[in-house]
């Protein structure tokens, strides 16, 4: 995640006017090592995701032969608008998955599974608890979650945040941007790793304590 200096999770409403050189290279990396990248729709839509791709990872990074790490989409309302090439991937281990609710209407997610793997987890609101497991039981245990600040909230709820990799950018924003998370107060201790400068940006990675 990255975050202003006075804490805004975002800039004209997208994280990419907060970022650095040094924080694309590490999120480059990290988008590397993963099996699956996690992210809620909100943020799959305001930042216009699409499928990762070769030229933005290092190859080196993986087990020799692995497959690209798929997206995964945790929506309720089933709108890819802003981010419809996620459902443009073909059918195999890269292919984007949709982590959604039984309730969802049932015509948009029998659409949605010619171009997308479909989990539920939950009756009427997404249970991460439950799309963790699903996704380590596909053989996706390394999880990479990008955001929202709504998604992060309820993996931090579920204890579900094994590692947190922050960048504080060096700008004061003000405004009404949100912070990285959201939602029920909660307080989890967190051990810092290891922290590295690059010009005025601060990197930061802390552990679940």
């Amino acid at each position: 995640m990255v975050a202003s200096a006075d804490g805004a999770v975002s800039l004209d409403g997208r994280s990419r006017g907060l970022s650095g050189p040094a924080d694309k290279m590490i999120f480059t990396v990290l988008r590397s090592l993963a099996d699956v990248i996690l992210v809620g729709a909100g943020t799959a839509r305001a930042e216009h995701y699409r499928p990762v791709q070769r030229d933005e990872t290092w190859l080196q990074l993986r087990p020799e032969s692995a497959p690209l790490p798929p997206v995964a989409v945790v929506t309720r309302s089933l709108d890819f608008t802003g981010c419809e090439k996620l459902l443009a991937v073909p059918r195999g281990p890269s292919q984007t998955i949709i982590i959604t609710t039984a309730a969802a209407p049932a015509e948009r997610k029998s659409a949605l599974a010619a171009h997308a793997r479909i989990i539920e987890a939950g009756a009427d609101a997404v249970d991460v608890t439950a799309a963790v497991t699903a996704l380590v039981d596909l053989g996706y245990p390394g999880i990479l979650t990008e955001g929202g600040p709504t998604l992060i909230g309820e993996l931090a709820t579920a204890g579900l945040i094994d590692e947190l990799c922050l960048t504080t950018s060096p700008l004061l924003t003000a405004g009404q941007a949100g912070r990285i998370v959201s939602g029920p107060s909660t307080a989890q201790r967190l051990s810092l790793a290891h922290a590295l400068v690059d010009g005025d940006f601060l990197l930061c990675k802390y552990v679940s304590a």
